[in-house]
């Protein structure tokens, strides 16, 4: 890694010769110190003669830097990347989407005026700042420590945690039985409840779907009822209207039939 940043420095101070520009490589600092890049992502600024940082790259100049170096300019999301994993400035660095920005974790009035996150300034590609670079070869490098990391870490937890389980198992104490006893007992418990609760809401929905039930076999039940009733009445009444028609006819034919017997008298009585 070390071998990696000297490189570094030495064709930073190439590149800044054969652009031409006035600065004194020797005052080239890299950030974060101790040759430590953070997911890929080091600032490259300028010391005055003052050894103080000064804003001494527009965008072009800021994206040769990086290209010059064996690297890219850093993108939004890498610089974000390494915020998350602890990288904070407090100057402005120009990234691939020509804009400058401040990794902050920490607000600070004097450092994007109290804001954290990505602190963002859309300036013209003319204007003066750092930049940020990323070594993608650091960034997998790192990537790799920290999945190994985690790996080893997970492997201990398990390894004690197994010890542990397999030392308690060996040497089971009175508290430590009365625990397991109470844990145990406990979800029995809740089960037992959760199975009450589940047996009432079944009788009542039962009941009540019964009781539904009832009500829609009596409601059957009366219409028919009434039905047949109305289908009744109405015979009847067919029955004594047809009983009504036949004894008006009856009554009618009698009559006529009368008429024709005194008829026949009076012509006899004429002849």
């Amino acid at each position: 890694m070390n071998m990696n940043w000297l490189c570094i420095t030495s064709v930073l101070s190439v590149t800044l010769v054969i652009f031409g520009q006035d600065i004194d490589t020797s005052h080239i600092t890299v950030f974060p110190e101790g040759n430590q890049s953070i997911a890929g992502v080091f600032q490259v600024s300028f010391l005055n003669h003052l050894n103080q940082p000064r804003y001494a790259f527009n965008a072009s100049e800021a994206r040769r830097i990086c290209l010059s170096l064996g690297v890219n300019i850093a993108s939004k999301a890498q610089v974000q990347e390494a915020l998350s994993r602890g990288l904070e400035t407090c100057r402005f660095g120009w990234i691939d989407e020509h804009f400058a920005v401040i990794p902050r974790i920490k607000g600070l009035s004097n450092c994007g005026k109290s804001q954290t996150g990505l602190v963002t300034w859309r300036a013209s590609v003319t204007q003066k700042f750092d930049v940020f670079c990323f070594n993608e070869s650091d960034a997998a490098a790192q990537l790799k420590d920290t999945t190994t990391d985690s790996s080893l870490s997970s492997r201990d937890h398990s390894t004690q945690t197994t010890h542990s389980t397999s030392s308690s198992s060996l040497l089971p104490s009175s508290s430590s039985a009365a625990k397991t006893i109470d844990t145990e007992a406990e979800p029995a418990h809740y089960i037992g409840s959760a199975q009450g609760s589940a047996g009432g809401k079944a009788i009542l929905i039962t009941s009540t779907c019964t009781l539904l039930l009832t009500a829609i076999i009596i409601f059957v039940y009366l219409k028919l009822r009434r039905s047949c009733s109305q289908s009744s009445d109405m015979k009847q009444q067919q029955e004594y209207v047809e009983k009504e028609d036949w004894s008006c006819m009856k009554n009618i034919k009698e009559t006529k039939d009368a008429q024709e017997d005194e008829r026949i008298e009076v012509d006899d009585s004429a002849s």
